[in-house]
């Protein structure tokens, strides 16, 4: 199965939840939900497309800290807060995964953790062979 390695940001909901950012183990990463900040600050406020695109930055930066890439992933998972909107989250990822294709899936949802945040993103990454 291989060793388990977990990834953590610092968020403080990390610990108040009792989550990681991201868990590897063997040939395979799991990240979390992940929404669109920087510093702290929410990114692309009332902007759906900025938003799945800030959270595809970080979800990279994740894949390329556990030593994946963007063309490990095989699995993305979007809860959007406003279906409607689904043409420009759709733009955002499209715009990283076009030639990657992974299996997706979007999904409207009630509310997000806090009302300025209109997407969240899990991603699954496979390493063949590893």
């Amino acid at each position: 199965m291989g060793k388990r390695m977990n990834i953590s940001s610092g968020a403080k909901w990390e610990d108040i939840v009792g989550y990681s950012r991201a868990v590897r183990v063997g040939n395979t990463l799991e990240i979390t939900g992940t929404v669109a900040l920087k510093d702290g600050e929410v990114v692309g406020k009332n902007d759906p497309y900025l938003q799945t695109k800030r959270i595809l930055e970080i979800i990279a930066s994740i894949l390329e800290e556990a030593s994946f890439s963007l063309e490990d992933v095989v699995r993305t998972r979007m809860f959007v807060t406003d279906i409607s909107q689904w043409q420009e989250i759709a733009r955002g990822h499209k715009e990283i995964f076009h030639s990657i294709k992974p299996a997706t899936t979007m999904v409207e949802v009630n509310a997000l953790i806090s009302p300025e945040f209109m997407v969240e993103i899990e991603a699954t990454a496979m390493k063949p062979g590893v």
